[in-house]
């Protein structure tokens, strides 16, 4: 009885002691944050656990998005037996202990194991085959957590026995309830912009939040007790200073960031990408912003500008940040050393114009769908000329209603590619213009365009 109570006096010391992540750590399944859509009511992580049925899973998420906390959690709520383990430090001998373990405990006590390997894609190939059979046979049921990408690091066989759930970076809600959490637990108020900064800095990573509130308490205890969390606290506890940036800024700097490339200043381009990153603009956005520019001033000018920016998009939900950063710098310095055009804008919104103003236009009996029975004796598809019949791989016929006959809508730039397609470009403006591009771009927002076509700057040489 003695030794249970120094236990748990010992126990209490450490956990007051712990950090303020590890304080905080959730007693239940319902106090997990940001992870909605797979613990909300009747979603497919909870609903496992509520049947008790839980099968293999790997948790697959960023850090600080509570793979570790859910595990623990899971097992808690199961009828089986937690065993962790680290496969950093982990090794085939001590998989073989754990499964002899687990053989025991079925044998004796009719429980089964459930084994959480945190950091699982660090497991070599040896090490996940020993384990494999185990999991296959439901001997054991693997949590397995990871950082990393499991369709590359986790052995496909193992990957097949185990559902894979993605957890998200925790969204600015999610992160503030944290914070609210850390502020009531160490007796602290904060004023609402050194929230603010903290819950930007944090990225989705609810232990880097905690860990930096935790610091700035402490500074701010040097103050006065209760402490007050002050915006410069949270500057010194994360190394960064606070970038102020309101709603109107966000919209000027994101105009001066699109200008910039429009007008192939790289250099602008590169300033004002950096200062939306030091404000902590979410890169999403700013992918979403080089996506659209990369149809909307280059177009076909260069069409790899597209694929340039569509892949720093990409890169920007894979990678993440810091490194990301490199990333859109290149789409960034892509864009602005590309050549210029807005055909693609102009195209679409003289087509669309025609939409608008031309109703009722059906479409021609010779374009129409022929794949179901009783199609042809209605007309459908006859007199269409397929045009790889023809030796040219062309085909003289009317694609459009009769009313929009011989209208045109894409006039190529003279510049780069565009150049070099042989297609005359006539107008620059293009005659079918029935609206300005700056008036088709007023009252855009977020996704949206922000500005207008380039008025005209000498392109860069085409490369």
């Amino acid at each position: 009885m003695g030794s249970d109570l120094f236990a748990v006096a010992a126990e209490d010391r450490l956990r007051s002691a712990a950090p303020l992540a590890e304080r905080l750590r959730p007693k239940s399944l319902a106090a997990v944050v940001g992870q909605d859509h797979l613990l909300g009511p009747g979603r497919p992580l909870q609903a496992l656990v509520d049947a008790d049925r839980l099968s293999s899973v790997i948790l697959w998420g960023p850090p600080g998005t509570g793979k570790t906390t859910i595990a623990g959690l899971v097992a808690a709520a199961s009828s089986k037996e937690l065993v962790s383990m680290s496969a950093v430090s982990a090794s085939v001998k001590d998989v073989r202990a754990a499964v002899a373990e687990a053989e025991q405990r079925l044998g004796q006590r009719d429980q089964g194991t459930i084994l959480f390997l945190d950091e699982v894609h660090r497991f070599n190939k040896a090490q996940q085959d020993a384990l494999l059979p185990h999991v296959e046979s439901g001997l054991m049921v693997l949590i397995g957590a990871t950082t990393e990408n499991p369709y590359f690091e986790v052995n496909p066989p193992l990957l097949s026995r185990s559902t894979l759930f993605r957890l998200e970076p925790l969204g600015e809600a999610a992160i503030r309830t944290l914070v609210d959490r850390g502020l009531h637990t160490e007796g602290a108020r904060a004023e609402p912009e050194a929230v603010d900064h903290l819950v930007t800095r944090a990225g989705g990573d609810g232990r880097q939040a905690l860990q930096g509130l935790e610091v700035a308490v402490s500074l701010a205890a040097r103050r006065a007790v209760p402490p007050v969390v002050q915006l410069a606290d949270v500057e010194q506890s994360l190394g960064t200073k606070a970038l102020r940036y309101g709603r109107d800024e966000h919209y000027d700097v994101t105009s001066a960031f699109i200008k910039s490339i429009r007008g192939s200043d790289v250099d602008a381009g590169l300033y004002w990408l950096a200062r939306m990153l030091e404000a902590g603009e979410d890169p999403r956005f700013i992918a979403r912003r080089l996506v659209i520019l990369a149809s909307e001033d280059i177009g076909m000018a260069d069409p790899m500008g597209l694929l340039i920016a569509d892949g720093a998009a990409r890169a920007v939900e894979y990678v993440g940040l810091p490194e990301a950063q490199l990333n859109l710098a290149h789409a960034v310095t892509f864009l602005a050393t590309a050549p210029k055009s807005n055909s693609v804008l102009r195209g679409l919104e003289a087509a669309r114009s025609d939409v608008r103003h031309h109703d009722g236009n059906e479409v021609p009996l010779h374009l129409r769908d022929t794949s179901y029975p009783g199609a042809k004796t209605l007309g459908h598809g006859e007199g269409y000329t397929y045009p790889h019949d023809d030796p040219a791989g062309d085909s003289t016929q009317e694609y459009r209603p009769a009313s929009l006959a011989g209208r045109r809508y894409y006039y190529p730039s003279p510049h780069g590619f565009e150049a070099l397609m042989g297609l005359d470009a006539g107008s620059e403006a293009g005659p079918e213009r029935v609206e300005s591009a700056e008036s088709a771009s007023e009252g855009r927002r977020d996704d949206e365009p922000v500005e207008g076509p380039r008025a005209g700057r000498p392109d860069k040489e085409w490369r």
